[in-house]
């Protein structure tokens, strides 16, 4: 790619955002153009400007990162979107790369990958570290012994990582902008799909798998 490559930065934390943006600055071609500290901002900014690449996170107030992927997806098709979470790679980042992500790391990656796989999607393809690359697989090959949370949607997702939080219904309703009522049939969809009993048990699978930040 010739020129600068402007990131837009989409992170609810001040200090991860400021920790970013000092990495990028030791490289001659990045350049953070513009930070936004949730899922409306994010959209809002791209909408206004030029962007080669978006650096987004998962867990943000207002609208998550995989809900904002899907409409960025949706408005900008063309545009690439890295996904830098704290979640571990066999959370989310199947999730990711299916609503469109161009990658996914995590925020433990070290300061040379981040930078990597920046240009690798600024110039129009993929990242993927080599650990990403063998669950891909094994998802593609439909594995029988998949975890239970990697049969929902991710809306039914979405609910579980809530519950395991210890938000209420009407919490999450409000999160999700929805009625509590369909809430109420998300959880029992999860609770079929993972063949658990209660919130207890989401709350208890959640946490054993980190879902809980």
């Amino acid at each position: 790619m010739i020129g600068k490559i402007h990131v837009l930065i989409a992170d609810d934390h001040a200090i991860v955002r400021q920790g970013l943006r000092q990495i990028l600055s030791e490289t001659e071609d990045l350049v953070v153009a513009g930070e936004a500290d949730d899922g409306v901002d994010a959209m809002h900014l791209v909408r206004q400007g030029e962007w080669d690449v978006v650096l987004l996170d998962i867990s943000m107030p207002n609208r998550n990162g995989i809900d904002t992927l899907k409409m960025l997806k949706k408005e900008f098709p063309r545009l690439p979107v890295l996904i830098l979470s704290m979640h571990e790679e066999d959370l989310y980042a199947v999730r990711a790369l299916k609503a469109g992500a161009s990658g996914y790391l995590t925020k433990k990656s070290a300061p040379e990958l981040l930078v990597t796989a920046i240009r690798q999607v600024a110039s129009g393809h993929k990242y993927v570290s080599p650990t990403l690359a063998v669950k891909l697989a094994d998802f593609i090959a439909e594995d029988s012994d998949r975890p239970p949370h990697e049969t929902l949607s991710d809306r039914e997702y979405q609910v579980l990582c809530l519950i395991a939080t210890g938000r209420t219904l009407t919490q999450i309703a409000e999160e999700l902008n929805i009625n509590v009522k369909t809430v109420s049939e998300y959880r029992k969809r999860v609770l079929d799909k993972m063949r658990l009993e209660n919130n207890a048990e989401l709350i208890h699978y959640g946490l054993k798998l980190g879902l809980v930040e």
